[in-house]
């Protein structure tokens, strides 16, 4: 079955840095699509980056363009997301997320389980 399971998460102070990661599992991570959704706390979820499933296009919430970078290894089956200069804005549970396609849409059907980025001083 289809697991995405997040790590990297944690507490950061303003303007440090974290790199989120999300090994992924049975499917064939090479040809789909992937994402980054974030969800703050009391609010509703918030998409942040896309790549296609090559790694050749990205795409990213205007928030977090020149601060986040979202890669992925197909060779390890694992996402990335880079973050830095962090806000406390950016506050939120991070969710790694698999689209339908090899290319970027708005069709989602995994998700993992969130991890809890935190930044506070």
């Amino acid at each position: 079955q289809v697991q995405l399971v997040e790590s990297g998460g944690g507490l950061v102070q303003p303007g440090g840095s974290l790199r989120l990661s999300c090994a992924a599992s049975g499917f064939t991570f090479e040809n789909y699509a992937m994402s980054w959704v974030r969800q703050a706390p009391g609010k509703g979820l918030e998409w942040v980056s896309d790549i296609n499933s090559d790694g050749g296009n990205t795409y990213y919430l205007d928030s977090v363009k020149g601060r986040f970078t979202i890669s992925r290894d197909n060779a390890k089956n694992t996402l990335y997301l880079q973050m830095n200069s962090l806000k406390p804005e950016d506050t939120a549970v991070y969710y790694c997320v698999k689209q339908v396609f090899r290319v970027v849409g708005v069709s989602y059907d995994y998700w993992g389980q969130g991890t809890q980025v935190t930044v506070s001083s």
